[in-house]
């Protein structure tokens, strides 16, 4: 129940602070969230994934800070709740209320991990972005408890960070289902436009029937009989001629055939009848 109490007034006292500190300018330093003097406790925030020039916080990724705890008093404490703001840069006009500053809340995080008398305690804390690309200002808080149940607010970090977009990959599976997207509603389009004006403007030439009227209509529908002559000389190449009419019986030698087999006998009739008596 007293650990439920502590997170109400945690997460009351963040909600304060993002106020107080989008209240001060950008061009001057911002100084510490109130801690008590008589609390013992340093924090620090380091981003591993962050460059040379910068931390930058990549729309869509999730970025992580490491907290690192550093517990210098005779008693252990608790972090309750570690939360923060984003803040544009630009100086507030006069009358204006101090949380117009504030782009977007960050989401807090509850821990409730005690840190024990001169121990470290290093916590993650990973928050994700959608935001303009720009410069904007980070501020991270953590809500302490002690032991005796006062709630402290420890800055744990406080600087300009860069907002930029996700770099795009030529294989990155949502572009490529958006080239295909692409490609087929401009083969889609250009099918259309086709059979709708263009097929007219071009007339197809209609094809033949079967190979034998082709073949009629090529020779002009009429057959001529073939030299003997030509015949030989177009077996000698392609094969044997093919010939119609009186002309086929002499389109081969005779000479090597049996008589017999080319002057056949005449089949005799015979009459039938009753044979008289």
């Amino acid at each position: 129940m007293a650990l439920y109490k502590y997170s109400a007034l945690a997460l009351l006292a963040l909600r304060a602070v993002s106020v107080f500190a989008a209240a001060e300018p950008a061009e001057e330093k911002l100084e510490e969230s109130p801690v008590a003097p008589n609390l013992a406790l340093s924090v620090s925030a380091s981003f591993p994934a962050s460059e040379v020039f910068g931390v930058k916080l990549i729309n869509g990724h999730a970025t992580q800070a490491l907290l690192d705890f550093t517990n210098s008093e005779k008693e252990p404490v608790t972090v309750a709740v570690v939360g923060g703001a984003l803040s544009s840069l630009q100086p507030l006009k006069p009358g204006t209320h101090p949380s117009a500053a504030i782009v977007r809340n960050i989401t807090s995080v509850r821990y409730d991990v005690e840190i024990p008398a001169g121990e470290k305690q290093t916590l993650p804390f990973t928050f994700t972005n959608d935001l303009n690309p720009g410069e904007l200002r980070l501020n991270l808080i953590a809500v302490v408890t002690s032991k005796a149940g006062a709630v402290y607010q420890v800055q744990a970090y406080n600087e300009t960070v860069s907002v930029v977009e996700a770099a795009t990959s030529i294989f990155d599976p949502q572009i490529i289902f958006l080239y295909l997207v692409l490609l087929a509603g401009f083969s889609g389009t250009i099918y259309f436009i086709y059979k709708t004006w263009l097929e007219a403007l071009f007339p197809q030439t209609k094809r033949g029937g079967k190979g034998g009227e082709r073949a009629k209509r090529s020779s002009g529908g009429s057959k001529k009989a073939v030299d003997v002559k030509d015949q030989d000389s177009a077996a000698g190449v392609d094969g044997p001629a093919v010939t119609t009419g009186a002309t086929a019986g002499k389109a081969y030698d005779e000479s090597w055939i049996p008589e017999h087999h080319i002057n056949r006998p005449a089949a005799k009739r015979v009459k039938s009848g009753t044979s008289k008596k």
